[in-house]
This record gives structure tokens, C-alpha cells and sequence, in this order.
């Protein structure tokens, strides 16, 4: 699970909630036709843009915010450096035993293993790569969609409101109340979009970029073991991949005949 994602929306919905409550009643906050206007009508103005299989894609690409765990880069060259050695020393069938967790590296061993020429193997893996990814696009615009359009419902609700109100002017001590359930749907609105939607989709346009990083780095990793690199000038290539402040991290390899 994702540490910060939970802390930072668990943290930044509290202190609004909490905001709210030591400044009165929390019931004057909640009102059902503002919710209607801004969170449905959000919804349905994003669903627009978008296929309903991606709409409800979309979903499924958030709770990787949440239960994302990415692999470490570093562990992940130091298992590359240890595959490359053995299949240098024992040739690409030893790779068959070889216990690797994640899945885009164990199917890139799997197809050197089987034999495929390594342009086919390129070709195979690049692509996996970008129909993953863009996969990932559609979720982080739809979100992105979702804060754009939500205080733009929540200006829609607050006019609305204000056009009530004012069929009402009559009654002088229902304009206050009637204009703050006005202005709950613009509330409504910026919440929505800066407290969720907005940093939901920048963090999974982070994700996908550590994704399409380390995926990279597989692809690097791959061929250079189907081209019988040394491990040493392997690590060289793959620490490139890695801040600087990273690349001591990784040991040394001992000396071999390249």
C-alpha cells in the first residue's frame, strides 16, 4: 500500500472536516441537490470524453494510488547484473529456474529462454510496454478531467442557487441561508478537484512514470543478456537509469574476463 497517498487524502479531508466542525453546525455543509449537481454531474460531463469501458477503467487505474508498489530500481539491476552472469556462465536455459518476481522481466527471460530472435523480443516487450501505459494515460485524464469539471459544476450549482434566491427576495430572512446552500456547491466543487481528483491524477501520472522507467530498464536488461554482455559494463549501463544519489547503492561486481 501506498503510505503517502492514504496520509495525504485521509490527512487533507480531516483537516477540512475539522475546519468545518469547530466552526459550527457540520449539517449546514451538507445539502443533497448541491452533491446531485456537483459529484453526479461531474461524473456524467467526464463520462462524455470517454468510453464507458475507460470511464469505469478509470476506477480500477485509481486504486493503484492507493495499493501501488512499484519495484525498486536498484534491486531490480542488482537482480539484472546476477541473471546476466548466469546466463554468461550457463548459457539463457539456466534462466529457466531462476526465480523473478516481477512479471514484464519474467516474461522477457521466458522469451529469450524460448528461443525468440531479439528484435522479436524488443518488438514484443515495446509493446507491452506502451499499451500498458497508455492505459494508464486514460485513467490520469480522466481524473485530471474530473478536477477540471468539478468547480465548473459547482459555479453551475452556485448560479443555480442564486437564481432561486433571487425568485425569492421577498422574504428577507431566508436570503442567508438560501445563499450559503448557494455557495456549498462551489465548496463542494473545490474539494473535489484540489483535495482529490487533481492530486490523484498527478500521482498516478507519477506512478506511470516510474513504470515506464523501470520497464525501460528491463528492456535494456533483457537484450543486453540475449547479447551476452558482461555483467560489469551491464551495471555500468543500467546505473544510468538511477539518480546519482542511488548509483552507490549498488555493489561492486567482482572482476571477470569480459
Amino acid at each position: 500500500m501506498d503510505i503517502a497517498t492514504l496520509v495525504g487524502f485521509v490527512g487533507g479531508l480531516g483537516i477540512i472536516i475539522a475546519a468545518i466542525a469547530t466552526g459550527g453546525d457540520v449539517g449546514m455543509f451538507v445539502d443533497v441537490p448541491s452533491v446531485l449537481i456537483v459529484v453526479v454531474g461531474t461524473f456524467m460531463v467526464t463520462l462524455m470524453q470517454l468510453s464507458l469501458g475507460e470511464f469505469l477503467g478509470s476506477f480500477k487505474v485509481a486504486i493503484k494510488a492507493f495499493m501501488n508498489k512499484n519495484d525498486d530500481p536498484v534491486a531490480l539491476i542488482e537482480q539484472a547484473v546476477e541473471l546476466s552472469d548466469i546466463a554468461r556462465k550457463n548459457g539463457l536455459l539456466a534462466l529457466e529456474d531462476q526465480e523473478v518476481d516481477n512479471d514484464f522481466l519474467k516474461r522477457g527471460l521466458s522469451l529469450c529462454v524460448d528461443g525468440h530472435e531479439a528484435t522479436m523480443v524488443q518488438k514484443l516487450l515495446s509493446r507491452d510496454m506502451d499499451l500498458a501505459i497508455e492505459r494508464h494515460e486514460v485513467g490520469q485524464r480522466m481524473w485530471k478531467s474530473v478536477g477540471d469539471m468539478a468547480p465548473a459544476m459547482g459555479m453551475i450549482g452556485t448560479l443555480v442557487g442564486l437564481v432561486q434566491m433571487l425568485a425569492n427576495m421577498a422574504d428577507p430572512a431566508a436570503i442567508g441561508p438560501a445563499m450559503a446552500v448557494a455557495l456549498l456547491t462551489t465548496l463542494y466543487g473545490a474539494i473535489i478537484a484540489n483535495a482529490f481528483a487533481l492530486p490523484m491524477s498527478a500521482k498516478l501520472a507519477g506512478i506511470s512514470h516510474n513504470e515506464r522507467l523501470n520497464k525501460a530498464l528491463i528492456l535494456e536488461t533483457v537484450q543486453s543478456i540475449q547479447d551476452g554482455m558482461n555483467p560489469r559494463v551491464l551495471e555500468t549501463l543500467l546505473k544510468t537509469y538511477l539518480p546519482e544519489s542511488k548509483r552507490s547503492a549498488i555493489g561492486e561486481p567482482e572482476d571477470e574476463a569480459a
